[in-house]
This record gives structure tokens, C-alpha cells and sequence, in this order.
């Protein structure tokens, strides 16, 4: 099948990848659309992959505000080039972490830096968790579940934890299809660069005050003498 250049400049449009990557996405699926965008994910996801350990010393600070300014976050997200890191995809990219980091609160950047304490801890919890919900099984006349069961149950919640605890394996907010892990190997597949986010502050409105909880109705009749 010939391939044209509308075909092309459709692809290149679809994915944003170059015009040469495109044209070859094309002649190799002979034309099919559907087939050559998954041909360049996969082409472009392996290429970042060997990107993953080059040193990323450029790039960004960028700051995120909630619409009533009551949580904010600051992150750095470095690229390995200051050309890349003038370029309007990053400069965007950054922006949507630090966003991320804003509404949905990690509470650490990877599973690696997830203190082992923590996560014995939270293991202890979810395996007492699970024991009486094996209890209540139990009470209900049905069969309990085997240790084994209760562990792999136990994973899973771990699991579910670095998920919701963990950045980089957030759910991308304005993606739910994708983490930020998929949301950056996408980035420097189309890029060419590799980019690390480096580490994030968040602040909340309050946060770590304890907040005084008063008796209006007693100040009251103190104030009037009662």
C-alpha cells in the first residue's frame, strides 16, 4: 500500500512523533492506523527504556496552587538538557506532576523510598484486617479462608498502598488509564531525553495544627458572668 503524506501527517498529528518514526510506523503495518500507533508506542517505550539510566541534570522547578489556595506543591523534575527543559512538552509535563502532587498527596516519591517499618506496620494492620474478616466467615458459617489466601490478600492491599502512597505510581488525575510512571516513559519516548523527577514538597492549609476546639456557649456565659 502507498503510503501518503496525509497519512503521515495523521499519524504524526495522533501520536506526535516524528515524521521519519511515522512514515516508518506506516510502511511496516502497510497503512494501518490503529496498528502503526501501537508500533510506535512500543518502538518509542523500548527506546526510553534504554534512556532510563542517562543522567538527568537539567530541567525545572514548578510550583502548583489549588484553585483555593489552601494546598500547593513544589517539585523538580529534571531533563538532560536545558533545551529540553525550554521546550513547551516539558515545561507542560512538569506542571501536570506538580498539579498531581497538589490534588492527590503522595506521600513519597517511589516504593523505594517507602520506609520497611512503614510497610511491616501497615502489613500487621492488613493481616489483622484480614483475620477477622476470616472470623466473620467464619460466624456466617462459611468456609475460612487458608493462610495463603490471607497473605496474597495481605499483598494486595500492600500493593493498593504504594498506589495511593507512591508518585510515581499515582493514577495520572487527568489520565486514569495511565500512572505517572506511563505518563513520563511516554514523555521521553517522544522527547528522546531521559527524565527523573527528582523530589516534591506538598503543603496543606493547617496541616499539623492542632486545631483548638472551643465551647462558644461556655465563653459565652463566662463572658457574661454566669
Amino acid at each position: 500500500m502507498a503510503i501518503t503524506a496525509a497519512m503521515v501527517k495523521e499519524l504524526r498529528e495522533m501520536t506526535g512523533a516524528g515524521m521519519m518514526d511515522c512514515k516508518k510506523a506506516l510502511t511496516k503495518t502497510e497503512g494501518d492506523m490503529d496498528a502503526a500507533v501501537e508500533f510506535l508506542r512500543e518502538n518509542g517505550l523500548a527506546k526510553a527504556a534504554k534512556k532510563a539510566g542517562r543522567i538527568a541534570a537539567e530541567g525545572l522547578v514548578a510550583v502548583a496552587l489549588s484553585d483555593d489556595a489552601k494546598e500547593a506543591a513544589i517539585v523538580e523534575v529534571n531533563s538532560e538538557t536545558d533545551f529540553v527543559a525550554k521546550t513547551e512538552d516539558f515545561q507542560a509535563l512538569v506542571k501536570d506532576i506538580a498539579m498531581q502532587i497538589a490534588a492527590a498527596n503522595p506521600a513519597y516519591l517511589n516504593r523505594e523510598e517507602v520506609p520497611a517499618e512503614v510497610i511491616e506496620h501497615e502489613k500487621a494492620v492488613l493481616l489483622e484486617q484480614a483475620k477477622a474478616e476470616a472470623e466473620e466467615d467464619v460466624k456466617a458459617g462459611r468456609k475460612p479462608k487458608p493462610q495463603a489466601v490471607l497473605e496474597k490478600m495481605v499483598n494486595g492491599r500492600v500493593e493498593k498502598f504504594y498506589k495511593e502512597n507512591c508518585l510515581m505510581e499515582q493514577v495520572f488525575i487527568k489520565d486514569g488509564d495511565k500512572t505517572i510512571t506511563d505518563v513520563i516513559t511516554e514523555k521521553i519516548a517522544k522527547i528522546g531525553e531521559n527524565i527523573n523527577v527528582r523530589r516534591f514538597v506538598r503543603y496543606a492549609l493547617g496541616e499539623g495544627i492542632e486545631k483548638r476546639q472551643d465551647d462558644f456557649e461556655a465563653e459565652v456565659r463566662a463572658a457574661a458572668g454566669q
